[in-house]
């Protein structure tokens, strides 16, 4: 740990003697870091990137706000044709402007922009000038009458956009510093590809740390170029996102002897609070498993006291399933009547069915609900039920809300959430191409998640029975999936590692159905009919035509052919007769990642 503080500071102290500017990780709606002019530079010529949108999409009214002469525009973007040209949403454009040092000494591109309709400043400075200037910087330049943020049609507000000018660094070579708006998904490397220039330059221009140099949406970087800037489109937009480190943060520019007690400053800083860190996490630790004995004393009372109870009766007021002692037991359980199940199903129709033994209902405050006939559902079934779903707390399992004992003792329902769009077979079946690309490789991932949860962060491991299939997957209104957990039982013994294993095995296999489906849209899909995964005896090419005939049609090729393949390989792997050639959920977990 020492050493790599040590190795953080000395390469502080060396990137100290060349940063220029300071990235800002705050978004354009907040904050107001501008960069400071330098020594000598007073303005210069550079430009600004920015993407077509509904609004602006075209030449002529990119011109048009950045108050530039359309031909010069066509005359440096040579991949347009036409001022008139509509635009991709999301096509990046040059724009040549002059950046100034203003009388507060910031740099900045100044324009006049007139709002045509009620807006804010928030939405002019991240929708229209998509981050090139902070809302709070607008709110700084432009005293906006009423109701603060608010921007009425037909005001005339003073934008100063972010630039930078370059003066000690031209003996490098470096001509132009661009002002690059980011986007989600990102990264210095991308942007460094998209206008042939070394990350590590991005790094040093905007002092970002090359041990963690993430970026967010948003905000903006300088990109330094050497000639008459270019944007490299053949750069794909679908690059995984890069992992989430703390942000660095923008700092300004120091004397070097006040640089350096500032690094032994937080250098002590640092070794102080890793010290006092230390010995409150192990007063806490202390803490902790004295409440956690105290639990398992107080559980351990009350299990032998619901394990004494007589046999239930008809009335569950007075039998040991009294939804009020379950409550107390777990945790908040509701209980519904058989008469609110009734109303909220239609006296149960035909309708309301979604399998012999699952009804969907719509209970009076709006809220859709599933519920699940339990028959002939004992004493024993019942608690270990409950006790599943009271050590359950995760995104990716539906959450039981609640209980239903019936009339008669043999049947009971158990209520559960409704994720609003319903399972993944059913969205697979309908192919109306809600369920793109990226939002299958996510609800693998979710389900893979969910697995995991079950197996290794719920005490003891459960195993949901084989039953893991598409229609106990559900889709939430943002497309996440969910699995559904009912008739759980308990896989082995805490000690028993191996029976943990060969549960999770079984396990992987249904994963790699559900995958298989995810792929080609198709039920019931086996490994056999994968032969381009053979390797052998298919001409040059087959393979991926094969791939593409495999692929579920209504994705109409919208999909990137290598995560096709390589998701096929995977579920290839998870539907492999022998279990000991399928991978673990954390081999599945990290490749899904990747793709993400």
């Amino acid at each position: 740990m020492i050493s790599i503080l040590l190795l953080l500071l000395q390469w502080q102290w060396r990137c100290c003697q060349c940063q220029k500017y300071s990235y800002d990780p705050t978004p354009c709606s907040s904050g107001s870091t501008r960069y400071t002019c330098t020594s000598t530079a007073t303005s210069c010529r550079t430009f600004f990137a920015y993407r077509a949108n509904h609004r602006f999409s075209t030449i002529s009214a990119i011109s048009s706000l950045f108050q530039t002469d359309p031909d010069t525009l066509l005359s440096i973007n040579t991949n347009v044709s036409a001022s008139s040209q509509v635009l991709e949403s999301g096509h990046e454009v040059l724009v040549p402007i002059t950046c100034s040092c203003s009388a507060d000494n910031f740099y900045q591109s100044l324009f006049n922009y007139t709002a045509t309709h009620n807006s804010t400043l928030s939405e002019i400075s991240c929708n229209i000038f998509e981050g090139l200037v902070k809302s709070v910087t607008l709110e700084e330049e432009n005293r906006v009458p009423g109701n603060g943020n608010a921007v009425r049609a037909g005001s005339v507000l003073r934008v100063p956009l972010k630039c930078a000018c370059l003066d000690d660094f031209k003996d490098d070579g470096l001509k132009y510093l661009i002002t690059y708006p980011l986007i989600e998904r990102d990264s210095t490397t991308k942007v460094g590809k998209k206008f042939n220039v070394s990350v590590e330059e991005i790094w040093k221009f905007n002092s970002l740390n090359p041990f963690a140099p993430t970026v967010f949406p948003t905000t903006t970087v300088l990109v330094p170029v050497r000639d008459e800037p270019f944007i490299n489109f053949s750069i794909p937009n679908s690059d995984p996102p890069t992992p989430q480190f703390l942000p660095t943060r923008p700092f300004e520019r120091r004397p070097k002897i006040s640089q350096v007690k500032e690094l032994y400053i937080v250098g002590s800083v640092v070794g102080f609070c890793l010290i006092l860190a230390l010995l409150m996490s192990c007063g806490l630790y202390m803490k902790a498993l004295k409440k956690c004995e105290d639990q398992r004393l107080i559980q351990s009372s009350t299990m032998r006291r619901f394990s004494s109870c007589s046999t239930p009766t008809r009335s569950s007021t007075n039998s040991c399933l009294s939804p009020d002692l379950l409550v107390g037991i777990k945790y908040s359980l509701g209980n519904y009547s058989v008469e609110e199940l009734r109303m909220a199903t239609k006296s149960f129709s035909e309708e309301a069915k979604m399998s012999s033994s699952m009804y969907k209902g719509v209970m009076k405050n709006g809220e859709e609900v599933m519920m699940i006939e339990m028959k002939q559902m004992r004493l024993e079934g019942s608690r270990q039920l409950i006790d599943v779903h009271s050590r359950m707390n995760h995104v990716n399992i539906v959450k039981l809300k609640g209980v239903c004992y019936g009339e008669e003792q043999s049947s009971s329902y158990l209520v559960f959430e409704f994720p609003s769009n319903g399972s993944l077979r059913d969205c697979l079946s309908i192919s109306c191409g809600a369920l793109n690309w990226h939002r299958r490789t996510q609800i693998a991932f979710d389900v893979a998640t969910g697995l995991h949860y079950l197996h290794y962060s719920v005490s003891p491991a459960y195993s949901t029975q084989l039953s893991l299939n598409s229609t106990r997957v559900f889709l939430n209104t943002a497309w996440r999936a969910k699995i559904a957990v009912y008739g759980t039982r308990c896989l082995c013994g805490s000690d028993s590692e191996a029976c943990l294993v060969n549960a999770e095995k079984v396990e992987i296999f249904a994963f790699g159905e559900v995958l298989l489906e995810l792929i080609s849209g198709k039920e019931g899909v086996e490994r056999e009919s994968m032969t381009f995964l053979g390797g052998t005896g298919t001409p040059e090419g087959g393979c991926f035509d094969q791939l593409r005939n495999f692929v579920d049609p209504s994705l109409k090729d919208d999909y990137p052919l290598a995560e096709a393949l390589c998701l096929a390989v995977l579920a290839g792997s998870c539907v492999q007769h022998d279990p000991m050639h399928r991978p673990s959920m954390e081999d599945v977990l990290k490749i899904l990642a990747t793709i993400l």
